[in-house]
């Protein structure tokens, strides 16, 4: 069983993210900031990490950078999953940590990252533009 990573600060959207990937047969792990995030990312090594960017403690991007100074950090896809708008230099930082996707939580029903961490994970892709 393949294990995903969520970390996002937003009780009630990691509660309802982790039931939908736990109902599709993944493995979950939660964290509420982007240091208990790479924490746990380290020890556990997921096959996948939904992220948010604006948390406590250490933000999204931090994370991100931490972790690809990780050899195994290096390649793990990462989804960012944010309401922040991309400015300038968000977009350059999060660019420069090559997440497999960013997402705006606001744009984009859970269903369709469903189908983003499927196609990631499980070279499942169905057709769908992920902004339709």
């Amino acid at each position: 069983m393949k294990n995903i990573l969520i970390v996002e600060d937003d009780e009630l959207l990691r509660k309802m993210y982790a039931k939908k990937l736990s109902d599709l047969g993944y493995g979950v792990s939660q964290a509420v900031n982007g240091k208990e995030g790479l924490d746990i990312a380290l020890k556990e090594k997921p096959a996948l990490i939904l992220l948010d960017i604006r948390m406590p403690v250490m933000t999204g991007t931090e994370m991100m950078k931490e972790l690809r100074k990780n050899e195994w950090g290096k390649s793990v896809p990462i989804i960012i999953l944010t309401n922040l708008e991309a400015n300038d230099q968000i977009t350059w930082d999060v660019a420069k940590t090559e997440p497999a996707y960013y997402l705006m939580k606001a744009g984009n029903r859970p269903e369709v990252v469903m189908e983003k961490i499927k196609e990631i994970l499980e070279g499942e892709k169905d057709g769908k533009d992920i902004n339709s």
